[in-house]
């Protein structure tokens, strides 16, 4: 079952039917040197068309899915990656695709280092504003993760077909223990700290939302209890729920959770 399951999500996260950037973007393959254990890492940047270094830019980060890498939300054209690309144009943003590890990798300890030094490194190098992040089926698992964990770093998080309670998922263990350094019964801790459901006191950014009601990959009931704590607590969330879909987003909820983290997050400011 688990390596049926694997396959499936390989085949569906992961599929090279590439695309082209946008026009007039261009794109730069980054490898730097991981601060946490000194290894070599790796993440595109597609700087908008027209870039100026001198003007202030907002970021937007796109976390891919298992058995995928950087490159996946840079040329899949999967209607998540297409929608990031996009709305990222669109907006001028500087559009980041880190390998955050691993094909496999669930935001664990090493991949949340080095997205944090990213933002870190983008920040003394170019003028950003804002950064935004956003991510499908385990990107989007990793980037509500990374939003609990490093809250102040995050201006709003869109997550597509994602999960936000590690505890319970039982999907891809094996990945998910290597990525966080022990299975649930050995650091269960390490799995409440990177699982949304439990800290919604650290999702102050606007939180987008799109989960499908027949997906058995990434199971949506942690990310509709999620949405629903966080209205009720008065977060800033929108919930696109489509019961009737499985492990994907389409193009139009994509943009529109995407758009709206853009609307709802603070302003804009000239670094």
């Amino acid at each position: 079952m688990k390596q049926t399951l694997a396959i499936a999500l390989v085949l569906l996260c992961a599929s090279r039917v590439f695309g082209g950037s946008p026009d007039g973007v261009s794109t730069q393959d980054v490898s730097f040197t991981a601060q946490c254990d000194g290894t070599e890492q790796k993440y595109v940047l597609l700087f908008p068309a027209s870039f100026a270094s001198v003007e202030p830019h907002d970021v937007l980060i796109a976390l891919h899915g298992y058995g995928a890498d950087r490159w996946q939300f840079v040329k899949a054209e999967r209607d998540e990656c297409r929608a990031a690309r996009d709305f990222a144009a669109e907006y001028k943003m500087l559009y980041v695709s880190p390998d955050y590890r691993a094909s496999t990798s669930w935001m664990g300890p090493k991949a949340e280092a080095d997205v944090a030094q990213i933002i870190t490194d983008l920040k003394r190098t170019y003028r950003v504003s804002r950064v935004f992040l956003c991510g499908s089926s385990m990107g989007g698992a990793s980037s509500l993760a990374f939003a609990v964990l490093q809250p102040e770093l995050i201006d709003g998080v869109a997550s597509m077909n994602g999960m936000a309670n590690f505890l319970e998922y039982e999907n891809f263990q094996d990945a998910i223990r290597e990525s966080f350094g022990g299975s649930k019964a050995d650091s269960p801790l390490e799995y409440k700290k990177r699982s949304a459901e439990f800290w919604l006191e650290k999702l102050t950014m606007p939180v987008g939302l799109a989960v499908s009601g027949q997906d058995t990959l990434v199971p949506p009931q942690s990310v509709l209890r999620l949405a629903e704590a966080l209205k009720a607590s008065g977060g800033n969330v929108l919930l696109i729920y489509r019961e009737n879909r499985g492990h994907t987003t389409q193009y139009a909820d994509a943009k529109t959770i995407l758009e709206f983290m853009l609307d709802s997050a603070r302003p804009k400011t000239a670094n």
